[in-house]
């Protein structure tokens, strides 16, 4: 189940916590002047997106394990399925690379904040957002 939460918010780029509030403020990943935006907090259950300096840091190594991953996934296409030339398999590799890195960009801080804040159902509501019990049920 947990592993589907994150997905879904990994999808929709949706608050990790409740599902509900935008992490970034701009929803399409190719616009190049916006893709590092994010919202400070959630404009639904209010969670801290950046819990202190340097917290997305830790994003890069899910980033590097996604990049391997998008890797073994081509070398394995390359090996029994294309079987191309080593000169074309690294262009096409690094094209894709070059194509989804902001997609990738996005999704590792997505799962770097799926580590730190699961889905909490009580969140989806709009009343219970702001109650001071829920917020010690759900740290």
């Amino acid at each position: 189940m947990v592993i589907i939460e994150a997905l879904y918010s990994m999808f929709t780029n949706k608050c990790t916590r409740c599902h509900k509030g935008d992490i970034f403020e701009e929803k399409n990943p190719y616009k190049l002047g916006k893709m590092f935006k994010m919202h400070e907090t959630c404009n639904h259950c209010h969670l801290k997106y950046d819990r202190e300096p340097g917290f997305f840091y830790g994003a890069m190594y899910v980033s590097y394990a996604l990049t391997v991953g998008w890797f073994i996934i081509w070398f394995a296409l390359q090996s029994y399925v294309f079987q191309w030339s080593t000169t074309v398999f690294l262009t096409a590799f690094i094209s894709f690379l070059v194509l989804s890195s902001p997609l990738t960009l996005r999704w590792s801080r997505i799962i770097w904040l799926n580590i730190f804040f699961r889905y909490h159902k009580e969140y989806d509501r709009k009343d219970a957002a702001y109650s001071d019990d829920l917020k010690e049920t759900c740290k």
